[in-house]
């Protein structure tokens, strides 16, 4: 979902993850956030925003307009002023859950004005072209913004996340109660990421969110104590879950993944969590035959566990990404590779002791690889760069962050690739103004970073003004990306963002 944007408000900017920060409120559900996007959107989304104002009277009738126009004194901005005071519930519609909103009557301007600003056709198109921030503060400005813009359209892809002392709300006697989640199931949400809780606040959460039970797809459990029967119980009652993410829990065990784990789970995310290791890799094996996506963090995982995979999985699984998973060698390689022949995404990011002999097998074996992440694998060198572009010739996204001994040879390499479109090389320290002009050639390049490469010079990096058809180009802490730079770069590359 797509939001043009230019005026001089400037929402909070993303942080990689995709965070989006809602203005706190005291019952606390305010400060919830709205996870979103890709890296890339972050920083479209920190862009100057726009508010477009509402059609005047005499184009309220048409509804051929592409966008809406700058022909009304009465703009949403000015609208937005008469929002709710900071107490006001972002959850509920009924007027008990929030404090009371100015009535259509109230808002100012003119009474066709204040027509104009509750026509809901105009408001069902209007509400497109704001960030999910910006939508929750305008629904607090009066009851027919809350209800047009609490259909699911406006919501879809967008992750509450709420933490557990958003939870409660503490009554006068000192007890708690819990929330109202009646506005999250308005607006249709079927994903939520619960920080910190415990077995007793998921419960709660089951009981107290209407579509627990079968229209929540995704859910996402981080630093939380949940136990093996906590687990259990959530996806034993949760029947409609078949994304599941754990993420810096640590009071579950691989025997609660036994227990708990069912086959209609086809996406499964587990980092951060101490009781990880080979058997839990091995219950998910087995009992997640529909498996197609699979996220994982842990320090304890070695080569055996790569081997688990059946024959059923190596059909449906499209997806895996291994961060930081230090015990993995070539070995385990060599049997993820027979184990999983229809990888289109793979990540190896963090796995210190692959070598090049590791991609090479990955090179031969991975020919439908898309998206392949060799991110802070010190091992890898020009030779792995020479064996990808010899093979894998669908590949689109390269991600070689702090592989530090690649230089300017392997660049030149990976300039034969003409899939490519995203190349990422973030401090790689031995590239210089050389290997750059490899790279410009390269007519398929779409993204480029070049973030913290320290032997990069503004005569070097100017030359890449040639890549025409670049979209986005980042150079961050790039000693040579001057002012003058980037006052070229606007010149002569006017449909790249480039990132400062």
């Amino acid at each position: 979902m797509s939001n043009p944007r230019n005026s001089d408000t400037k929402p909070p900017c993303l942080p990689r993850n995709g965070l989006v920060k809602i203005p706190t409120q005291p019952n606390g559900l305010g400060s919830a956030s709205i996870t979103k996007g890709t890296p890339a959107m972050k920083n479209r989304l920190c862009q100057p925003s726009s508010v477009p104002a509402i059609l005047s009277p005499a184009l309220a009738h048409r509804s051929d307009l592409p966008i809406p126009s700058l022909a009304s004194p009465l703009s949403l901005a000015a609208l937005a002023s008469v929002s709710s005071p900071p107490g006001a519930s972002l959850v509920g519609l009924n007027a008990s859950e929030g404090s009371e909103q100015p009535s259509p009557e109230r808002l100012p301007g003119s009474p066709s004005e204040r027509q104009l600003a509750v026509d809901e056709k105009i408001l069902n198109r209007l509400f497109w072209y704001f960030s999910a921030c910006e939508k929750c503060v305008l629904a607090q400005v009066c009851k027919a913004w809350r209800r047009v813009l609490y259909q699911p359209k406006f919501w879809v892809g967008l992750t509450p996340v709420l933490h557990t002392k958003e939870l409660y709300n503490i009554l006068p006697g000192g007890e708690k109660e819990f929330v109202s989640l009646q506005g999250f199931a308005v607006r249709g949400f079927d994903g939520f990421c619960l920080v910190g809780v415990s077995d007793l606040d998921i419960c709660e959460f089951i009981d107290n969110y209407p579509l627990s039970k079968k229209g929540v797809k995704s859910m996402s459990l981080k630093r939380s104590t949940i136990t093996d029967a906590g687990l259990e119980v959530m996806l034993e009652q949760m029947q409609g879950v078949v994304r599941l993410e754990l993420s810096g829990c640590n009071d579950f065990t691989e025997a609660g993944l036994w227990s708990s784990l069912n086959a209609r789970i086809t996406a499964l995310s587990v980092s951060d969590c101490i009781n990880v290791a080979d058997d839990a890799i091995a219950a998910i094996s087995q009992l997640l035959p529909n498996l197609t996506e699979l996220n994982l963090q842990a320090y304890h995982v070695t080569d055996t566990a790569l081997a688990y995979f059946t024959a059923k999985q190596g059909y449906t699984t499209h997806t895996l990404r291994l961060n930081s998973c230090w015990e993995i060698t070539n070995h385990g390689v060599v049997n993820m590779v027979h184990s999983l022949p229809n990888l289109s995404v793979l990540s190896l990011s963090g796995c210190s002791k692959v070598t090049d002999d590791g991609v090479e097998l990955v090179a031969e074996n991975l020919r439908k690889l898309r998206s392949l992440d060799l991110s802070w694998c010190p091992r890898i060198t020009d030779m792995a760069l020479e064996y990808i572009a010899c093979d894998l010739h669908k590949l689109e996204e390269l991600v070689l962050d702090r592989c530090v001994r690649i230089t300017d040879t392997g660049l030149s390499y990976l300039s034969t690739m003409s899939s490519l479109r995203s190349l990422y090389l973030r401090w790689c320290c031995q590239v210089q103004d050389f290997g750059l002009k490899h790279l410009l050639g390269m007519s398929s390049l779409r993204l480029l970073s070049l973030a913290g490469c320290p032997l990069l010079t503004t005569t070097g990096l100017s030359g890449l003004v040639q890549l025409q058809d670049l979209e986005e180009l980042e150079l961050t802490n790039c000693p040579g990306a001057t002012p003058e730079l980037f006052k070229y770069f606007s010149q002569h590359l006017p449909c790249c963002m480039v990132i400062e």
